[in-house]
């Protein structure tokens, strides 16, 4: 896991001096009228940290791995990223998933990969896991560091 981690991290870092270099007004223009902007995507991703990140804690005096879900649509729109600073917006999320690294980092490997039975991450990750089949915790944060590439991929393309 801690090479996971470690790419993780790289991957903020190079993402992040990478998307410095859009303007402020480009990273605002919406590829569609039915997409989010860079910014936007940037603001999910960091509504996505914010969650994770309570359920990564709350999932080390637990049991299991059920969390509650969020209107990431409603969550966007509440929050008018698509008016805020692209550099704030870059250093905010950043600075979040940096945290998440320590986070992920501090786990300890039991709690991480003890097998749960009873979860919800074939609603709440990005590439579910039947309900039928324990699930782990380790699954669930690299599940979340797929979810940040894939909107990353998104911005660079």
């Amino acid at each position: 896991m801690q090479n996971d981690i470690n790419n993780f991290r790289n991957t903020v870092e190079t993402a992040y001096s990478n998307l410095l270099s859009i303007s402020d007004e480009a990273a605002g223009a919406a590829p569609a009228p039915d997409k989010w902007s860079p910014k936007q995507v940037i603001g999910h991703l960091i509504d996505s940290a914010s969650n994770n990140h309570q359920r990564f804690v709350r999932a080390q005096f637990t049991d299991d791995l059920v969390f509650d879900g969020y209107e990431q649509e409603k969550w966007v729109e509440f929050h008018d990223y698509q008016n805020m600073s692209w550099k704030d917006l870059l250093e905010l999320w950043r600075a979040y998933n940096l945290h998440l690294a320590r986070v992920m980092e501090n786990t300890p490997e039991d709690v991480r990969t003890t097998p749960r039975v009873k979860h919800n991450l074939y609603q709440t990750a990005l590439f579910g896991i039947p309900a039928d089949e324990p699930a782990t915790l380790e699954y669930f944060m690299l599940d979340y560091i797929k979810h940040l590439e894939q909107h990353l991929g998104q911005i660079s393309a």
